[in-house]
């Protein structure tokens, strides 16, 4: 049986956090929480880490954010490789 990767939004992650957080609540383990989301203990333990103290709007916040800092540091590496080739061109090193 193979399952099918599923990739969730930092929403639903956030959601499902707090869903696990009613199920350790009401006296239930991490095994029980992690079955209730349908997801591995890892994949909950990965999660906490990376948005455990966030509201939904905040990790999409953070994601569009990461979103463009990856963008901004694409541009930047361009530019530098751009400003070498120019260096190498005016000191005629070709």
């Amino acid at each position: 049986m193979t399952t099918r990767r599923r990739r969730h939004t930092p929403e639903q992650i956030v959601r499902k956090l707090g869903i696990a957080d009613r199920v350790l609540a009401d006296g239930g383990d991490i095994a029980a929480a992690c079955r209730e989301l349908g997801v591995s203990e890892q994949t909950y333990y990965r999660w906490r880490n990376q948005y455990g103290g966030l509201k939904a709007e905040d990790a999409k916040r953070l994601k569009e954010l990461e979103k463009q800092n990856a963008t901004l540091k694409r541009l930047l590496a361009e530019a530098e490789l751009e400003k070498a080739a120019l260096k190498e061109l005016a000191e005629g090193n070709f």
